[in-house]
């Protein structure tokens, strides 16, 4: 087996690589995201991140495998084979896979073994993968549509919040003392500040911590984290029933919100305590590009795109 990896985690709202030699990480570099494989451009937009990133790492062995995990791959199949090609062109790669982020974060958080990954930051999404490599997505549909009970969601529903006892639409709230120290704003403020803003969910996600923070001590705060609990566990089951995997699952939950804590978590682990077997995550998006790069024995196989492909 290969024993240098790079593994790449190309998200929206940021590039990471990682440069290991069997498993010990020697090297990391990060830089800008990428709209997603599905935009127009988006393939040469990865391929430039990508680039970006390994030469920021400096690689100078030769012989390396290259495991990408790109938004956007899983609505771009296409696409993604596509950056498999284009990247094998680069200097001392000696294998390249390409998959979707999610995948990567599936693989990270269970080892590449079935079951069901919540990833919940920014944004939320559900992934279950079976034995025979079958991959069920929920959620994941970004913040306009979908993203419910992530950190975008909750801290725009904490600003919400905010701009309704502002009105007298909706009771007072120790939230709009806490929006005025983060964002040095006031209520009348919020949509010209957030308009102005490159990615204004990510500006919103950083309320979340206040929200979940306030819920002990103020009731707006803990009725939003209570929803959005609730919808990170439909989220979870949608994704059990719809994958046709028998309870209890192996599941286990990653990204920026585990650190929210009881006020998130308790009504989440509520609403599945009886379909999952929870396990800790094994790692991340990274660990889980890393893995995939070299091994072709996991459950998420079907799901890579390689090239060469008969490597």
């Amino acid at each position: 087996m290969i024993r240098l990896v790079v593994a790449v985690d190309l998200g929206k709202t940021g590039c990471r690589g990682s440069f290991r030699e069997a498993g010990v990480q020697r090297g990391y570099a990060e830089a800008a995201g990428t709209p997603g494989l599905a935009y127009a451009g988006g393939v040469a937009a990865a391929e430039g991140a990508i680039r970006s990133v390994v030469a920021e790492i400096g690689v100078r062995e030769g012989g390396f495998a290259l495991g990408v995990g790109a938004a956007g791959a899983v609505a771009a199949p296409e696409g993604a084979r596509e950056l498999a090609r284009r990247l094998a062109d680069l200097p001392g790669v000696a294998q390249v896979a390409v998959t979707s982020d999610a995948v990567t974060a599936h693989a990270g958080a269970l080892g590449g073994s079935a079951g069901v990954v919540l990833a919940a930051g920014t944004g939320a999404v559900a992934t279950a993968v079976d034995a025979a490599g079958r991959f069920t997505r929920v959620d994941g549909w970004g913040p306009l549509l979908g993203d419910e009970g992530g950190g975008g969601w909750i801290g725009a529903e904490g600003l919400r919040a905010v701009l309704r006892a502002h009105d007298g639409r909706g009771p007072a709230t120790t939230l709009s003392e806490k929006m005025a120290e983060l964002y040095a704003a006031q209520p009348d403020d919020l949509p010209k500040f957030l308009g102005q803003q490159e990615n204004p969910t990510l500006i919103a996600a950083r309320f979340a911590p206040l929200v979940a923070a306030e819920a002990d001590r103020d009731e707006v705060a803990a009725d939003i984290m209570a929803a959005a609990g609730r919808s990170l566990a439909r989220t979870v089951r949608a994704a059990v029933v719809r994958s046709g995997l028998l309870p209890p699952v192996p599941y286990a939950i990653t990204g920026g919100l585990v650190n929210l804590g009881a006020p998130l978590l308790d009504p989440l682990d509520d609403g599945i305590a009886s379909l999952i077997e929870r396990r800790s995550a094994l790692g991340g998006p990274l660990e889980g590009a890393a893995l995939l790069a070299v091994d072709r024995s996991t459950a998420l196989e079907t799901l890579v795109d390689r090239f060469p492909n008969n490597y």
